[in-house]
């Protein structure tokens, strides 16, 4: 199966250049649990997924990839 979510989560964070430990912090977990999402080790639970959608002003489809991921910066 393929790791959409981490990989969202990763190409956000890089676009938006913050670092794991950043974004982590920020999030109010561990840089390890960040680290294991984008590879996809694990999933984040429905309340971290709205959490990290909200930060990185994305709907909670585009995140899982449900719909199109459109970068914010992105947008029209």
């Amino acid at each position: 199966m393929k790791n959409v979510i981490g990989e969202n989560i990763k190409r956000l964070r890089k676009q938006q250049e913050i670092k794991q430990a950043v974004l982590a912090s920020k999030l109010n977990i561990g840089r390890q649990t960040l680290s294991a999402y984008e590879r996809g080790v694990t999933l984040p639970d429905v309340l971290a997924l709205i959490e990290i959608a909200d930060y990185f002003g994305v709907s909670l489809d585009e995140l899982t990839g449900r719909s199109e991921l459109i970068i914010p910066d992105e947008k029209e």
